[in-house]
């Protein structure tokens, strides 16, 4: 099976996310996604983050209607800080039946080569990229491992909707009823 994993700290998920997962589960030859809610990416600053178990419950609830994409809880298992190649290389180790695939935007391929080991990811693994607004990495969208795919831009970020939700704006529609249900019952981001 070949399966496409969408890592992010989905704080919170929102309807960008779940048409991205949407489109490679269903336009690629991905045959399902797995969303994987990472603790915390060693590249970004960790103040913004809500607990990670309502990120991952959210991400649970966002999905439990679909029929291929679904949750991993595979880095909170994992020693900290979450590093890509050694979740790689664990669920490998795990599915050794499995293909499995990188889902990343243009923005996280721009940087790839900050990552840890990203040569073995490139070496070992393809990536499905979506684009962007703004960003282009001339040269990794050209390697023989990266496809970009014609994923629809979504322009939606998690910033905005904390900032919204903080401000006490309306931001119903930009993540699924649910999720908004769950973030207003914990008051979270307030």
């Amino acid at each position: 099976m070949k399966i496409g994993l969408f890592f992010g700290s989905y704080n919170p998920i929102h309807t960008g996310h779940l048409v991205i997962a949407n489109y490679m589960a269903n336009h690629t030859p991905l045959d399902k996604v797995w969303l994987v809610v990472s603790p915390h990416n060693p590249l970004k600053d960790k103040k913004d983050l809500i607990q990670v178990y309502d990120r991952l419950e959210m991400a649970k609830i966002a999905t439990e209607k679909s029929e291929n994409i679904s949750v991993s809880d595979i880095e909170l298992k994992l020693p900290q800080p979450s590093y890509t190649i050694d979740t790689l290389t664990h669920l490998k180790d795990i599915y050794p039946e499995h293909d499995f695939v990188l889902i990343m935007g243009a923005d996280n391929l721009k940087s790839l080569k900050k990552w840890k080991n990203y040569e073995l990811i490139l070496r070992d693994y393809h990536i499905y990229v979506y684009p962007r607004p703004g960003y282009v990495d001339e040269e990794l969208s050209h390697h023989p491992s990266v496809t970009t795919t014609q994923t629809p831009l979504m322009e939606i970020s998690s910033t905005f909707i904390r900032k919204a939700i903080k401000e006490n704006k309306n931001v119903q529609y930009f993540l699924p009823e649910e999720v908004l249900e769950f973030i207003e019952s914990k008051s979270l981001y307030k």
